[in-house]
């Protein structure tokens, strides 16, 4: 079969395309997290940049001015706590080191043969060993590559800021190049809106929410190294189906262990009542209200994310999974439905 010049001069296009395509991917593969990171940040500041465009009508300094609000409330406070808190890790893994495991394991469980408990210790000396090992790792690995980390950290603030002052020519853009009709488009943007909502605001604000008031209670009940432990259940607040439970519960029992147990009722009220209730209602509420994915969904992407990006996949994981799950469901409603076959006529 013979190609005319009209279907030579698409294929030859569409090749030159594709190949500008791959190209550009690995030219800002690098920086990729970065970008989708000032986007995110962009996003999340949004409501922000808009309050300060009331008093400011100057996009530039509207800009400007939401970028050290984001400075002041992030950057800063991490730069202050990040050495304290790996700081108190250490002294954990050495406290957790010296721990008696095996007078413990005999107090409780007195029954216990001798070889159970010497293999228990073992074991656990070893994991302990091996983590400690593994976080000091990172934490070399992370001096080392400091030019790179403060690179991303500038491309960041640079996607953050001329997100929130070009984000409508930037999304006129993006829909200038969509196939799909203005309806579609409006309910496919306002769906993609809510899921974006759900998972920032109902998965990632409010388990730092829960976290921080874990941690609030760490600070308020006198607990060791309760910076640390903070950062870890803001961390684990963010997963969904774990929480801020999973280190205060732990502490709880350390604090009855060691004889504090007025101390201990007190904490296990104050996590019942105040950091518990904001996973139990606010969460539930918010994503409940935005989007109609399965937490099972936002679990799977936080997982796959972690491994493909870092921390950082914690929000996009679920985003690219509620993305997908969007689509699926626009095409089985018929929303999507007439551009396929268009596709398929041409």
């Amino acid at each position: 079969m013979e190609l005319t010049d009209k279907e030579i001069k698409r294929i030859t296009v569409i090749f030159f395309f594709l190949v500008l395509a791959i190209l550009a991917f690995f030219l800002i593969r690098p920086l990729l997290i970065s970008i989708i990171a000032g986007l995110v940040l962009a996003y999340v500041f949004l409501p922000v940049q808009k309050k300060v465009l009331k008093n400011f009508s100057n996009k530039n300094l509207a800009s400007s001015i939401t970028l050290a609000i984001a400075i002041l409330i992030i950057i800063i406070p991490l730069w202050i706590t990040m050495p304290l808190i790996i700081q108190q890790i250490f002294e954990i893994f050495t406290y957790l080191q010296n721990v008696d495991l095996t007078n413990i394991i005999t107090r409780f469980f007195p029954t216990t043969s001798e070889q159970f408990t010497t293999q228990v210790t073992l074991t656990f000396n070893n994991f302990i060993s091996k983590v400690a090992s593994g976080v000091l790792n990172s934490l070399v690995n992370f001096f080392l590559d400091l030019p790179t980390f403060l690179l991303n950290l500038f491309v960041l603030a640079f996607v953050f800021f001329f997100s929130l002052r070009d984000g409508d020519r930037l999304k006129d853009f993006v829909l200038s190049l969509s196939p799909l009709t203005k309806s579609q488009e409006q309910t496919i943007v306002k769906q993609f809106r809510d899921i974006t909502d759900s998972i920032v605001y109902g998965q990632i604000l409010i388990g730092l929410a829960q976290g921080l008031l874990a941690g609030l209670g760490f600070f308020i009940f006198g607990v060791p190294n309760a910076l640390s432990l903070t950062f870890l259940a803001v961390i684990l607040s963010i997963i969904p189906m774990l929480g801020a439970g999973f280190v205060w519960v732990p502490v709880n029992v350390y604090l009855f262990l060691t004889g504090n147990n007025v101390l201990g009722v007190l904490f296990l009220l104050y996590n019942i009542f105040l950091t518990s209730t904001v996973d139990n209602f606010l969460r539930i509420y918010i994503v409940s209200k935005k989007s109609d994915i399965p937490a099972v969904f936002i679990l799977i992407g936080m997982i796959g994310g972690l491994f493909l990006f870092g921390l950082l996949g914690l929000l996009l994981g679920p985003l690219i999974v509620a993305y997908f799950i969007t689509f699926l469901k626009a095409y089985k409603d018929q929303e999507l439905t007439s551009l396929f076959a268009r596709a398929k006529k041409e």
